[in-house]
């Protein structure tokens, strides 16, 4: 499927950092961003930007430019717009979301059911493990784990995603082309391969203080619920927390020791509602509705239909499955035995992305079961 805006119009609105709202504001009155750019001064500036965005947009950087068009001539590059089908269906429904994200990766990753695991940047060994745990028990459930490329807890997160053998999403607070921390760089290229690295910054936008809290209502925003594993009373995951939330998203904490002071930030979550949880298990199940929830709005993406397909058909008198002939094949090409995320892309010719987001409705559904990312039909 088609993920990539036509250049220049999207880079052009960008550079122009006219900001987001007015930028999509834009976008909405006119239908597309290429509409947008031409539309011309008059319409610019009805929509709330500002006299030097509009400068920008008569007069755009064509360095700028070119180096946005060589970046997205690479493989695996990608811009997906305001205007864009492919926008992630959850980011949309945040107060701020951005005008739009630049992908290092496989975009489909950003329309599976995610968890967010963040923490700590100097976390105790004992809440690094934690949440390579979590995060490789949720892999192993088909969820797609989302963290914020940070050292500590946002590395174990992404660490423990790839260890159970399941996918992992990177928000940046840089350009797509600038890792930070510059030591995380070959987790960057391992996240990129099985996932998708994320930002909405365009490329050769370096570390800035003021970019890392906005960064995480992007983590917040595309994930069904948020883990906080290990925080201090002032921390940016805290804030993830507070904006998951505002964004109407589930916030689970994980307990710790009273003399830790890194336990005292979820302790306080905890006393203001979050959910206590000891194991994965329970974010999976208190996820669930919610990612059926998505897992319809992905069918409809994919489907003419404006409608997702319910679970009508019958292909035995025990199981039902959906109408949309996708779950047919996908059901026809599992068997007892387990089989792994690419085996069941090559039978079925579905993209992995679309496949997690099929299996885990099937595995909610009670259809099939997932071990270390390994499916099969339930007995």
């Amino acid at each position: 499927m088609p993920h990539d805006s036509p250049l220049p119009a999207w880079p052009l609105l960008l550079r122009a950092a006219g900001g987001r709202a007015a930028l999509r504001r834009l976008v909405e009155a006119h239908g597309d961003a290429e509409a947008a750019v031409a539309a011309g001064p008059r319409a610019w500036r009805a929509a709330g930007l500002d006299e030097d965005a509009v400068a920008r947009l008569r007069a755009p950087d064509p360095d700028r430019l070119a180096r946005d068009r060589d970046w997205l001539a690479q493989p695996g590059h990608h811009l997906i717009g305001w205007d864009s089908p492919d926008y992630p269906a959850l980011l949309r429904r945040i107060p701020s979301p951005p005008p739009a994200l630049w992908v290092v990766g496989d975009p489909d990753w950003l329309w599976h059911p995610q968890v967010a695991i963040v923490g700590s940047r100097s976390p105790t060994a004992t809440g690094a493990d934690n949440a390579h745990a979590f995060a490789r028990a949720f892999a192993q459930a088909g969820l797609t784990v989302a963290s914020g490329l940070a050292r500590g807890i946002d590395a174990a997160a992404h660490l423990g995603a790839l260890a159970g053998g399941g996918a992992t999403v990177a928000v940046m607070g840089t350009g797509p082309d600038q890792v930070y921390p510059g030591a995380h760089r070959e987790l960057a290229a391992r996240i990129a391969a099985h996932g998708c690295l994320v930002s909405e910054h365009p490329p050769g936008t370096g570390p800035r203080r003021e970019h890392f809290p906005s960064r995480n209502r992007i983590v917040a925003g595309l994930a069904l619920g948020v883990l906080v594993v290990e925080a201090a009373t002032r921390s940016g995951a805290l804030i993830t927390a507070r904006l998951a939330g505002e964004a109407g998203r589930e916030v689970f904490a994980v307990p710790g020791s009273i003399h830790n002071p890194l336990a005292r930030g979820c302790h306080a979550l905890i006393r203001q509602g979050a959910a206590l949880v000891e194991e994965a298990g329970e974010v999976v199940q208190a996820l669930a509705p919610v990612a059926a929830e998505l897992a319809e709005a992905l069918r409809g993406r994919l489907s003419s239909a404006a409608a997702a397909p319910t679970f009508t058909a019958q292909t035995s008198a025990a199981v039902k499955l959906p109408a949309d002939p996708d779950y047919q094949r996908l059901w026809d090409a599992l068997g007892h035995d387990p089989a792994g995320l690419d085996e069941l892309s090559g039978r079925t010719g579905l993209t992995v992305g679309v496949l997690s987001s099929m299996l885990l409705l099937m595995e909610l559904e009670g259809l099939v079961t997932a071990d270390h990312g390994r499916y099969a039909r339930r007995p």
